[in-house]
C-alpha cells in the first residue's frame, strides 16, 4: 500500500513538472523515454530467446 502511495505521489510530481515545462521539452523527453523502453524491450526479448540471463 505504501508503494502505491509513493508511486501516485511521484506521478503527481512528474505531471506537475510536465505541465510547467515547454511542449518541445516534454515531447523530446517523451521520445527519449520511448526509445529507452524500446531498447530495453528488444534486449529482454533477445535475452529470452537465446536462453541467457543477464542476472
Amino acid at each position: 500500500m505504501l508503494f502505491l502511495v509513493a508511486a501516485l505521489l511521484l506521478l503527481g510530481v512528474m505531471l506537475g513538472t510536465v505541465a510547467h515545462a515547454p511542449l518541445s521539452l516534454s515531447v523530446a523527453l517523451g521520445a527519449v523515454i520511448a526509445v529507452w523502453l524500446g531498447i530495453f524491450a528488444l534486449r529482454e526479448r533477445h535475452g529470452r530467446r537465446s536462453g541467457t540471463s543477464a542476472r
